[in-house]
């Protein structure tokens, strides 16, 4: 299959858009996934012809490599293909703390150790002198995990600790 657009590049001179239709453009476009941004910057320089991919990219703010890449895209984009919700590749941004430290309950565990108290009579009652953030930094010291006072919040709930929080009472 040969580049989309070939044909009438050569029969387009490109004419500017009116400032208003540029503007409207720019507002478009930022609403845009990024993989539609680059299909929608294409088109646009597609439908202007020679000189069209520089000035969409200068209209939008945008790279000429993205608006090259938005073509390409649509080169290689079947027929009748449907809408895809994903923008991004399957298991792509951030694992969870458990996929990254799968030994992170047992060094908890080894942290709070020294530090845990608890109510004799039920053994599922069980707390902590230590605060979050203490228990985030004694887990970078001896085990070079870096984690957030809200994983040491999850791992807490999870084990069944509680903060010990001292309690005025007044005579």
């Amino acid at each position: 299959m040969g580049r989309v657009g070939t044909d009438r590049e050569s029969e387009c001179v490109m004419k500017p858009y009116p400032a208003e239709i540029e503007g409207l453009m720019k507002k478009l476009y930022q609403t845009l996934s990024e993989r539609d941004q680059r299909r929608y910057a294409a088109i646009e320089a597609l439908k202007l012809g020679h000189g069209g991919q520089r000035y969409i990219a200068q209209v939008l703010a945008c790279s000429r490599n993205t608006v090259a890449e938005g073509i390409k895209e649509l080169e290689t984009l079947p027929e009748g293909s449907g809408y895809e919700r994903r923008v991004r590749r399957v298991g792509g941004g951030r694992h969870g703390y458990r996929e990254t430290y799968p030994t992170i309950d047992g060094q908890f565990l080894e942290v709070m150790a020294d530090h845990t108290a608890g109510d004799p009579l039920d053994e599922a009652i069980r707390w902590t002198n230590l605060s979050r953030q203490a228990i985030a930094d004694r887990l970078a010291e001896r085990h070079g995990i870096r984690v957030s006072v809200t994983v040491i919040k999850q791992l807490m709930k999870a084990h069944h600790y509680r903060l010990r929080k001292a309690q005025k009472k007044s005579p």
